[in-house]
């Protein structure tokens, strides 16, 4: 099918959103390369919670993206193994207050008008859904269509997915991107040599501006990162995913300051996840204490039971960022045969299904699964 070293479309990013473009892509019936410089779900998809949420979007373009992959998240839970651990167990966002209770009323009216199933539960309702939550909450919203997967499986298995259509090249790292004399993408050179295709999607996460760069585009791709907190094994003490309503203006800063809003939720292998904390740092890896220390606060102050609980191990990832919290997906007006699929900050995950679609669609010609002109890609550009 695959000539050595020709593609009808070279994936660059071996992440949960590369994997999506490069399932979509052969489900079209298009040969499919995908690079990566490292292993499958080696950056940012490896170091993610698994969320898949509408609870935390308001009206707009991502939300419109998050529940066309919502849909498609369901689908794929059919068509895969049940080892990606997908699971629709919903959300709960909860309210200290009563001014907290009158914002989330406020953000969930708007989200049901697109279409979100938002239910409000009232302080008396709380240990019906969470009997572990702590006392003397205000009320919370219950948000059925937020789910689960585990990250680093379902990359893999949607690149097994695309079966002989789909080629890895892992440990690969693209130099730089070959263009005709034309104007128009004919490959990538890799340290392992060419590779040639008239389609090249970046599909490289929190390097999606590098590789942007390589293309001679601007992409205004930063990282913003992240530690979570991970449990010793425990019995389902958090059914859902809990988080309070800071986690919501947190995801929707730009600031580049530390801000950590808990989000805690089980998982079906037994350890309890807790994250989210968020800053610009650039690429420093160097664990915080800080950050860690606000994470475990807040978590024990949702749920008390966790205070007795050891924490085995953290993680830190980088989500990819840009400056409207948008991501970039589609092709580039400035490259022909340059698309991007990056730029989804924390929300790859739960985005990745409908991304892909949405550029397996751009490649083929095919018609648009939604509206894609708010995440086009040149918008950055001076002239945009």
């Amino acid at each position: 099918m695959f000539t050595r070293n020709s593609a009808d479309v070279i994936v660059v990013g071996a992440g949960v959103i590369g994997a999506a473009c490069a399932y979509y892509a052969a489900r079209s019936g298009l040969r499919v390369t995908v690079l990566d410089r490292g292993p499958v779900a080696g950056g940012t998809t490896g170091a993610g919670e698994g969320n898949l949420l509408v609870s935390d979007k308001e009206p707009g373009p991502e939300l419109e993206l998050a529940l066309l992959s919502t849909g498609l998240w369901r689908q794929l839970a059919e068509e895969l193994p049940p080892d990606i651990e997908y699971e629709p167990k919903g959300g709960l966002v909860v309210a200290a207050g009563e001014a907290g209770m009158t914002a989330l009323r406020d953000f969930a009216a708007g989200q049901r008008t697109a279409g979100v199933t938002a239910d409000e539960v009232p302080a008396d309702r709380l240990h019906d859904l969470e009997p572990h939550l702590t006392a003397g909450l205000a009320g919370g919203f219950h948000y059925a269509q937020d789910a689960q997967v585990m990250p680093a499986l379902a990359a893999a298995h949607l690149l097994r997915a695309g079966g002989d259509r789909v080629r890895l090249h892992l440990g690969e790292e693209v130099t730089g991107l070959l263009i005709q004399a034309s104007g128009a993408i004919r490959g990538v050179r890799t340290t392992a040599g060419e590779l040639h295709s008239p389609y090249v999607v970046n599909a490289a996460g929190t390097w999606g501006g590098d590789l942007a760069r390589l293309a001679g585009v601007e992409l205004p791709v930063r990282p913003r990162r992240g530690f979570v907190l991970v449990t010793e094994p425990l019995p389902r003490v958090v059914r859902r995913k809990v988080y309070a309503a800071d986690y919501v203006a947190d995801v929707a800063s730009g600031s580049a300051a530390l801000q950590s809003s808990a989000v805690v939720e089980g998982t079906a292998a037994g350890p309890v996840l807790i994250g989210a904390s968020r800053e610009r740092v650039g690429f420093d890896r160097t664990l915080s204490p800080e950050a860690l220390r606000r994470l475990a606060a807040q978590a024990t102050a949702l749920f008390p039971v966790l205070a007795g609980v050891r924490a085995m191990r953290t993680y830190v990832g980088f989500r990819p960022y840009l400056p409207d919290h948008l991501p970039a997906i589609g092709p580039d007006p400035r490259l022909p045969g340059l698309l991007h699929a990056c730029g989804h900050e924390g929300a790859g995950i739960g985005l990745a299904p409908a991304t892909g679609l949405a550029v397996a669609r751009s490649l083929t010609g095919g018609e648009p699964p939604l509206d894609i002109t708010p995440f086009r890609p040149g918008r950055f550009s001076p002239a945009a």
